[in-house]
C-alpha cells in the first residue's frame, strides 16, 4: 500500500485512492506534535522548577519569597533538621570511635596470637630440653654404671727399680746354646714402664770400628741418631747394642782380639747379658765370624747361623742391608700385576763346594738317608728342573752354571750369579723365585739365601724356598707362608704341579704381602733396625713407643658471636638426634690395652696390614698399638650407652647404639683465606650432637683479620696455624684431636645436622672403613691404557672424597708418618689429590671399598666462590694421581662397590610398645 500511494502521490493524487492517504498522513502528524510537546514539558519543567527551588532561600525580601515564613509551624521544621544534622554529626562520632576501638582490639588480638605462638616455641624447646637432660641423665647412669661394673681401682705407675752398676752374677748355662731369656736376660733392667731405652756403643772407640764397612757404619750411624728409643744415659738402659759387622777382609781383626775387645766393653759385666750384637751383611758373601766367638749371654743378630750357634727366641736372623745410604726407588719397582709372568720360575746359581766333598765321605743316596750325616737332595733337583725345563709345559729358566765368576759362598751354598742388576731384571719377568737352601742342613740360613729372598721380595717374585729346615729372617715373628711357600727338598718332583695349581687371587695376595714385608722390615736400614728392636721389646712384653703426634700452635682469636641457626641445618623438626653435650668435652679412652695386646696375638701383629708401614707392623682393630693411639672399643665387653636391653630399646634416633661406650667426634676443616665462608660453616655446627671440638687448620701464611669475631657453638674452636700451605695438613695427627673418630670437612661444605649423626653412627658399626657422602669411582681408560678420576654420577663407586668424610685418627698417622713421602710430595707439587691418596691408603691396608651414606653426591653451599675443584686443570691432575699412586703402591688398591646405607627408620616415628629400630641398608 505504501507503495501505492506513493505511486499516486506521484501521479499528482489523482484517482479515487488519493483520500485515504491524506488521512493517514495528517494523523501521523498529529502524533509528532503531541510526541514533541510532550518532551518539552517533561524536560524543561523540572528544569525550571529546579532552579526556584534552589533560589528561594537567596530573595532578600521576605515578600519575594516564595515560601516566606508564615507560622510557628516552619519554626519546628527548621529545629527537626537542626536535630537530625546534631544525631547525624554524633552518630558519625560514635562510629568513628567503635571503628578506632575495633582496630584497636585487632592489634591486641594479633599481639595475644604471637604470645600463643611464642608460647607454643616455648614448649617446645622445653620439651626438646627436657628431652636433652634426660638423655644426659641417661648417659651419665650409663657411665656410673659402667664404672661401676668395672670394680677396677685406678693405678698408678709402680715405683721404677734401677739395678746397680755392678750387677750381681749369676751363674751361666751349661751351653751358651741353652741360652734363652729367662736364664740369659736380666729382666730387672726392662720394667714394663721403662719405655724400652737402649744404649748404642760408638763403634769408633774401639779397635774393631776402623774394620767396618763405611756404608753399613755411616747407615747405622745415622739410623741410631733417630730413633725414639736409643738413650745417652747408659746406667739406666734395658739393652746395650754394639756393630761389628760387615768387616772388611783386609783388616778384619782375628776371632781372639775381636772377642777381647767385646768383652772389655764397659758394661759387659763379664758374661755380656742384655746385650745385642749385630752383624749386618750387605754383601751375599759376609762371613761368619762370630761361629768361633765366646759371646756369652749376648744376643746375636745376623744373617748367617749354623744350628749349633742359632739359638731360637733368643738370637735374631736379619735381612741383609742391601739399600744402605738410600732409599728405594718406588718408581723402579715393578708392578704386581699382571699376575702371571714370563717365567714360571726361575733359577740361577752355582755350587762351588757339594755335601760329599765337604763331609769328606763318599755315600750313596740311600745310605745318607739312612745314616746320620744329612742327605744331599742337590743332584734330585738338578734333575727334575732340567726335566721341567725340557718337557716346554710352561716357560721355566734355571741355570746351574754361572756364565761368569760366581759369587764367593758357603761350602755347600749356591752361590749367586752375575751382577745385581742382572738378578733383578730375571726376576722381574719371573712368578716364581726359586731358593735353594744349603745342602748342609747345619747350616740354617745363609747371607746368600736372605739375599736372594731379598731381592725376590723386592720385585714381587715370589720366593719358593727348597729346604723346611732353614730360618727366615724374623721368622719367630712373620708367618712366612702367607708371602712364600716352603717346601721340603723331597717334594722338588712335585713342585711344578704346586706351583701350576695356585690361584690367581693366591698369587696376588702373596706378592701383596711380600711387598709389603719388604717394605716394612727390608728396604732401609731404618726399618732393619727398628725391626730388630721391635722384636726384642715385643719379647719381653714392654709397649710400644707413643708415636709423634703433630703440635698444634693456636692462632688466637676473639670468640663470643652468638651463632646463629641456619634452618636447613638445625630444623629437623621432633627428631632427637642426641644429646648436645652440656658437660666439658670427652676425650676417647686411652692406654686401656697397651699391656696386654703387647703379649698377645703376635703373628697378627707383625703380619695384618698389606702395606708400606714400618713404624706399624699391626693395625688399630685387633693388635698392638702405640700409647698414644686411642682405644678403639673392641672386644672391650663395655655395655653400649643408650642401646638398651636385648634390642629394645629407644628409638634409633634416640639412641647413640652400637657396640662400644659413648663417644665423641672432632670436626677437622681446612681453610685459606675464606672468612665469611668459614664462618658460616662453623655457625651450621652449633648444636650439633657429640661433637667434641672443632679443629681449623688455616692453611693460609696471612693470620685471620684481627676484628673476625668466630661464632660461639658450645664447643672449642681450635684455630691450628701449619708451617705452609698443603693439603697434606688436614690429615696431621694433631695433638689437639682427642677422639678417634674424625670428621674432615671443607670449609664450604653444606650438610644437615642428621646426615652428620647418620655418617657417624655409620662409622662406628666400620671404624675401620672411611665413611662419607660423595662418592666417585675410577676407571681404565683402554685407548691410552691408564686410570682415569671420575665424578660422574654412578651406582658405583671406589672412593669417599675426604671433604665430608668420617675415618679413625690411626690413618692420620699412617697417612703423614708412614705412607711413602713422594706420595706426598705429588699433592703439594698439583695441591691436589690428598683426598685419593687418603682412599688408597685405606684401601690398601684394609682391602674393603669406603662406605657411602645417603644418596647425596654434592656437598658444597649454595653461593660459596668457587673452589679450585671447578678448574677444568682440577681433573687433569687428578687422572696424573691416580696412576702414579698405582706405581708407587704397585697395584691399584681401590675396591669397587655398589654398597650405600640410607636410614630408613632414622626419622620413622614408632610407638614406644615398638621399639625395635634397625639400619636398613
Amino acid at each position: 500500500e505504501l507503495m501505492t500511494g506513493y505511486t499516486m502521490l506521484r501521479n499528482g493524487g489523482a484517482g479515487n485512492g488519493g483520500q485515504p492517504w491524506l488521512l493517514r498522513w495528517s494523523s501521523r502528524i498529529r502524533l509528532t506534535w503531541l510526541s514533541f510537546t510532550l518532551f518539552i514539558i517533561l524536560v524543561f519543567f523540572p528544569l525550571i522548577a529546579h532552579y526556584y527551588l534552589t533560589t528561594i532561600d537567596d530573595a532578600d525580601d521576605a515578600g519575594k519569597r516564595i515560601f516566606g515564613p508564615r507560622t510557628g509551624n516552619e519554626l519546628c521544621e527548621v529545629k527537626h533538621v537542626q536535630d537530625l544534622c546534631r544525631i547525624r554529626e554524633s552518630v558519625s562520632e560514635e562510629l568513628l570511635q567503635l571503628e578506632a576501638k575495633r582496630q584497636e582490639l585487632n592489634s591486641e588480638i594479633a599481639k595475644l596470637n604471637l604470645k600463643i605462638e611464642a608460647c607454643k616455641k616455648s614448649i617446645e624447646n622445653a620439651k626438646q630440653d627436657l628431652l636433652q637432660l634426660k638423655n644426659v641423665i641417661s648417659q651419665t647412669e650409663h657411665s656410673y654404671k659402667e664404672l661401676m661394673a668395672q670394680n677396677q681401682p685406678k693405678l698408678s705407675l709402680p715405683i721404677r727399680l734401677l739395678p746397680d752398676k755392678d750387677d750381681v752374677t749369676f751363674p751361666l748355662p751349661k751351653s751358651n746354646r741353652n741360652c734363652r731369656l729367662h736364664n740369659c736376660f736380666d729382666y730387672s733392667r726392662c720394667p714394663l714402664t721403662s719405655g724400652f731405652p737402649v744404649y748404642v756403643y760408638n763403634s769408633d772407640d774401639y779397635p774393631f770400628g776402623s774394620s767396618l764397612d763405611p756404608l753399613i757404619k755411616q747407615a747405622f750411624e745415622a739410623t741410631v741418631r733417630t730413633n725414639v728409643y736409643v738413650t745417652e744415659n747408659a746406667n739406666i738402659a734395658c739393652v746395650y747394642i754394639i756393630l761389628v759387622g760387615e768387616m772388611q777382609e783386609p783388616v778384619m781383626p782375628k776371632p781372639t782380639e775381636l772377642e777381647q775387645q767385646l768383652h772389655s766393653l764397659p758394661y759387659w759385666r763379664t758374661d755380656g747379658h742384655n746385650h745385642l750384637i749385630i752383624n749386618l751383611s750387605r754383601k751375599s758373601e759376609t762371613q761368619n765370624f762370630l761361629y768361633n766367638i765366646s759371646t756369652g749371654r749376648a744376643m746375636i743378630a745376623q744373617s748367617t747361623f749354623y744350628d749349633v750357634q742359632y739359638r731360637p727366641g733368643f738370637d735374631i736372623v736379619v735381612s741383609p742391608l742391601v739399600h744402605a745410604m738410600s732409599e728405594p726407588n718406588f718408581l723402579e719397582i715393578p708392578p704386581q700385576v699382571p699376575v702371571k709372568r714370563k717365567y714360571l720360575f726361575s733359577f740361577q746359581g752355582e755350587k762351588i763346594e757339594s755335601l760329599r766333598s765337604s763331609l769328606q765321605e763318599v755315600r750313596s743316596f740311600e745310605e745318607e738317608i739312612e745314616g746320620n750325616a744329612p742327605a744331599d737332595y742337590d743332584d734330585r733337583i738338578i734333575t727334575t728342573l732340567k726335566a721341567v725345563q725340557d718337557s716346554k709345559l710352561d716357560f721355566v729358566l734355571v741355570e746351574f752354571t754361572c756364565k761368569n765368576q760366581p759369587k764367593a759362598s758357603l761350602p755347600t751354598e749356591w752361590a749367586l750369579c752375575g751382577e745385581r742388576d742382572d738378578r733383578l731384571e730375571l726376576l722381574k719377568l719371573s712368578t716364581f723365585a726359586l731358593i735353594i737352601t744349603p745342602g748342609d742342613t747345619r747350616l740354617v740360613i745363609s747371607a746368600g739365601c736372605a739375599m736372594r729372598l731379598f731381592e725376590a721380595l723386592e720385585v714381587g717374585a715370589i720366593p719358593v724356598v727348597l729346604g723346611e729346615q732353614v730360618q727366615l729372617p724374623y721368622n719367630d715373628v712373620i708367618r712366612w707362608n702367607e708371602a712364600a711357600l716352603i717346601i721340603p727338598k723331597p717334594r722338588i718332583t712335585e713342585v711344578h704341579f704346586l706351583l701350576r695349581s695356585i690361584s690367581d687371587n693366591d698369587l696376588l695376595a702373596m706378592r701383596r704381602q711380600g711387598r709389603f714385608l719388604w717394605e716394612t722390615y727390608f728396604s732401609t736400614s731404618d726399618n732393619v733396625f727398628s725391626t730388630v728392636l721391635a722384636i726384642i721389646r715385643t719379647r719381653i712384653q714392654i709397649p710400644a713407643a707413643p708415636i709423634r703426634e703433630e703440635t698444634a700452635v693456636e692462632i688466637p682469636h676473639r670468640s663470643g658471636k652468638a651463632a646463629g641457626t641456619d634452618p636447613n641445618m638445625a630444623d629437623n623438626g621432633d627428631l632427637d638426634l642426641g644429646p648436645v653435650e652440656t658437660e666439658p668435652p670427652y676425650a676417647s679412652p686411652k692406654y686401656l690395652r697397651n699391656f696386654t695386646l703387647t703379649a698377645m696375638d703376635i703373628y697378627r701383629n707383625w703380619n695384618s696390614a698389606p702395606g708400606p708401614f714400618h713404624l706399624f707392623p699391626y693395625t688399630p682393630f685387633d693388635p698392638v698399638l702405640p700409647s698414644e693411639a686411642k682405644f678403639l672399643g673392641s672386644g672391650t665387653g663395655f655395655r653400649p650407652i643408650g642401646g638398651g636391653a636385648g634390642g629394645s630399646g629407644k628409638e634409633f634416633q634416640a639412641a647413640l647404639g652400637g657396640n662400644v661406650p659413648r663417644e665423641q667426634f672432632t670436626v677437622v676443616m681446612l681453610t685459606y683465606e675464606r672468612e665469611e665462608v668459614l664462618m658460616n660453616s662453623l655457625e651450621r655446627l652449633n648444636g650439633l650432637p657429640y661433637l667434641n671440638k672443632v679443629v681449623v687448620v688455616w692453611n693460609s701464611p696471612k693470620l685471620p683479620s684481627e676484628d673476625l669475631l668466630w661464632p660461639d657453638i658450645g664447643v672449642p674452636i681450635m684455630v691450628v696455624r701449619t708451617e705452609k700451605n698443603s693439603l697434606n695438613n688436614r690429615f696431621l695427627p694433631w695433638d689437639e684431636i682427642e677422639t678417634e673418630a674424625i670428621l674432615s670437612i671443607d670449609d664450604d661444605a653444606h650438610l644437615r645436622h642428621d646426615e652428620i649423626m647418620f655418617g657417624f653412627r655409620v662409622w662406628r658399626e666400620a671404624r675401620d672403613r672411611i665413611v662419607g657422602f660423595p662418592g666417585r669411582y675410577h676407571a681404565w681408560d683402554i685407548p691410552h691404557q691408564s686410570w682415569l678420576y671420575n665424578s660422574n654420577y654412578s651406582c658405583e663407586l671406589s672412593m669417599v672424597l675426604t671433604g665430608a668424610a668420617f675415618f679413625h685418627k690411626y690413618y692420620a698417622y699412617l697417612y703423614s708418618y708412614v705412607m711413602p713421602q713422594a706420595i706426598r710430595d705429588m699433592v703439594d707439587e698439583y695441591i691436589n689429590c690428598e683426598d685419593i691418596a687418603m682412599n688408597f691408603l685405606v684401601s690398601h691396608l684394609t682391602r674393603k671399598p669406603p662406605i657411602k651414606v645417603t644418596s647425596r653426591w654434592t656437598f658444597r653451599c649454595p653461593g660459596c666462590p668457587q673452589a679450585l675443584s671447578h678448574d677444568d686443570s682440577h681433573f687433569h691432575e687428578r687422572h696424573k694421581c691416580i696412576n702414579f699412586f698405582v706405581k708407587v703402591y704397585g697395584y691399584m688398591p681401590l675396591l669397587y662397590t655398589q654398597f650405600r646405607v640410607d636410614s630408613v627408620l632414622f626419622k620413622t616415628r614408632l610407638p614406644h610398645d615398638k621399639t625395635k629400630c634397625f639400619k636398613f641398608i
